[in-house]
């Protein structure tokens, strides 16, 4: 590096070094400083991928990698994530990655677990998949994998559609929720099933530990997968992850969008063990669906005007919303430190120009 450059490198890290424009708070700079110093140094997944500006799948897999830290082996299904980080010869991965393919994620850390085990090595294997790989295609393997008891975790980086090849829609893609192939028209509007409710289907088969986690609560991963790599046996994540151009909202807007999906009880954060649920993420106070739909253009046929059918699904939505809220148990009694609103979620800082 030359000195014009090291001058340069030098101005810029001490610009954003400087105090955000919150530093009139001191209690809250305190704290978020003493967030930031605990976050682990391990990336997993390093800067200069290919992902699209806002990609929350990016987002989940750089947060799961950091938690499970160096001593570990992926394996990842065809799909965005597997795309946008291994543009041959180039690799964003600084942990062992193996490529399968679309259907077979879980068989391969299978097979990688069963190999370690014989070797009498204790590093973790941890299956990536998109919604596509896991609820539709690689669900098989996946089913297989949990059956023979592997001490692997399985992560679904869930963007609710297959992005990769077009925005086609999943068994995951919610009701009502436009895609290529479920488009609205006279015969319905968007998606006219139902989104799979794979964490159900994940635990009935009585694995140790099953959860859902969002990308717009970082310390919730972060805890939910080091609990899963804690224990021995099959374990399941399941990662609410907003992709801006498959849903059709600003790539700033990622984080809000995935909030509102949990503020709303459209995705409920909850951790199952053998099948019954032992915790959950209490929402204090609940809202609209409208704010969340409202956001995305893969919904926006249900806000037309003078269609009556557009409101039915909307209220369709809202009974979903609600219905979650009362099976879970999400509606919080009082403020909770650990609740949608108290639980640390992504913040935008303004930099002190």
């Amino acid at each position: 590096m030359n000195a014009k450059h090291a001058d340069r490198l030098a101005e810029l890290r001490a610009k954003f070094d400087r105090p955000p424009s919150w530093k009139d708070d001191p209690k809250e700079d305190k704290e978020r400083q003493t967030i930031r110093e605990r976050q682990p140094r391990f990336r997993g997944l390093e800067a200069g991928h290919r992902a699209c500006q806002g990609c929350g799948e990016a987002l989940a897999a750089r947060l799961v990698t950091e938690a499970a830290g160096p001593d570990v082996i992926l394996t990842n299904a065809t799909g965005c994530l597997e795309v946008f980080t291994t543009p041959w010869p180039q690799s964003a991965w600084r942990v062992p990655w193996m490529h399968s393919l679309f259907e077979n994620s879980a068989a391969i850390a299978s097979g990688v677990e069963a190999a370690m085990k014989a070797q009498g090595k204790s590093t973790k294997v941890i299956a990536m998949g998109g919604d596509g790989g896991t609820f539709d295609i690689g669900f098989q393997a996946l089913s297989g994998m949990l059956e023979r008891d592997h001490d692997v975790l399985y992560v679904c980086y869930d963007n609710e559609a297959y992005m990769n090849t077009g925005i086609q829609r999943s068994g995951s893609t919610p009701h009502a929720a436009m895609t290529t192939t479920s488009p609205p028209g006279k015969e319905r509007m968007g998606k006219r099933h139902l989104k799979k409710d794979l964490l159900s289907i994940i635990a009935a088969h009585h694995i140790p530990y099953a959860a859902s986690a969002s990308v717009a609560y970082p310390r919730d991963v972060t805890r939910k997968v080091r609990r899963a790599l804690s224990i021995e046996g099959p374990t399941f994540l399941l990662i609410h992850c907003p992709c801006p151009l498959g849903w059709g909202h600003d790539g700033a807007r990622t984080i809000e969008v995935a909030r509102l999906a949990v503020q709303t009880g459209l995705f409920p954060l909850v951790e199952l063990e053998r099948g019954a649920i032992t915790g959950v993420m209490p929402i204090r106070d609940q809202k609209p669906i409208t704010d969340y739909l409202g956001l995305q253009n893969r919904f926006r046929h249900l806000f037309a005007k003078n269609d009556h059918r557009a409101e039915e699904e909307r209220e369709h939505l809202q009974a979903i919303a609600d219905y979650n809220i009362a099976i879970y148990g999400l509606a919080a009694d009082g403020d909770d430190p650990l609740d949608s609103e108290g639980a640390d979620t992504v913040h935008r800082c303004a930099i002190v120009p």
